[in-house]
């Protein structure tokens, strides 16, 4: 393997979850291809990333429930605890309801969900101890 190819994501409103991405994380739409018994987008983030975000003509109306077998949370890379700083800002001023900046030994994360409920994790691993003082 040499990297994640995309993601494609069961969603309730495939155009209220471009919406989302598209103003919160700077998504584009870059492909549609709607069947008889599904609506399909797929979309790219400047950084390479492709989410596809399909809608199931028939669905239960239930939003996303980590504790039910699949994905738990999409965790995604930022470069450091300054961006992760600012995405905690932007997601303030968007109204977004968020955690805090939380720092493990492991590295920080900040979370929020979109409109389905998907847990969804902006992350920087620490800094490696390379044992210098």
């Amino acid at each position: 393997m040499t990297g994640l190819a995309h993601v494609n994501l069961s969603v309730r409103d495939r155009d209220a979850s471009i919406e989302f991405y598209r103003v919160v994380l700077g998504f584009k739409e870059v492909l549609t291809r709607d069947g008889k018994q599904w609506l399909h987008t797929e979309c790219r983030h400047p950084s390479g990333l492709v989410l596809g975000f399909t809608q199931h003509r028939e669905h239960f109306k239930a939003t996303f429930d980590p504790r039910h077998i699949g994905m738990d949370h999409l965790s995604l890379r930022v470069a450091g605890v300054g961006e992760l700083e600012l995405w905690e800002e932007r997601l303030t001023d968007l109204d977004i309801d968020h955690s805090p900046v939380v720092h493990t030994p492991q590295g920080s994360s900040l979370t929020f969900a979109d409109p389905d409920g998907i847990q969804l994790e902006l992350f920087c691993p620490a800094d490696p101890d390379t044992g210098e003082d």
